[in-house]
């Protein structure tokens, strides 16, 4: 299969091996000019309260309640309850790098 482009000056035809190569080049270049995610960091405000900052903007909370560890985003809406602190962050932080993309800062 191959894929033909008409310009105003001249047409380029190139076959699908090329195209995926060329895909491929274009996601990696993409890939390595930006951090994967940004950083979170946590900063623990009371006993029983974690706040999350995600590349430098507040990413919301986890608090101890019950036992449980309750995750709740930047809008204040609840991502989950957790048995673990460690599991409650985690989740938050990959529900932050999903909603805000375009929030990326590099990852150290």
């Amino acid at each position: 299969m191959s894929t033909t482009v008409t310009t105003d000056t001249r047409e380029v035809t190139l076959d699908t091996e090329t195209v995926d190569v060329i895909a491929i080049l274009e996601a990696e270049a993409e890939h390595s000019g930006r951090a994967a995610r940004a950083k979170t960091t946590w900063t623990q405000e009371d006993d029983g309260e974690w706040i999350a900052n995600y590349g430098g903007y507040f990413g919301g909370s986890v608090d101890k309640r019950d036992g449980r560890y309750v995750a709740s985003d930047t809008f204040g809406l609840v991502v989950g309850d957790f048995a673990t602190l460690e599991e409650a962050q985690a989740k938050l932080a990959d529900q932050l790098h999903v909603m805000l993309p375009s929030v990326i800062r590099p990852v150290a």
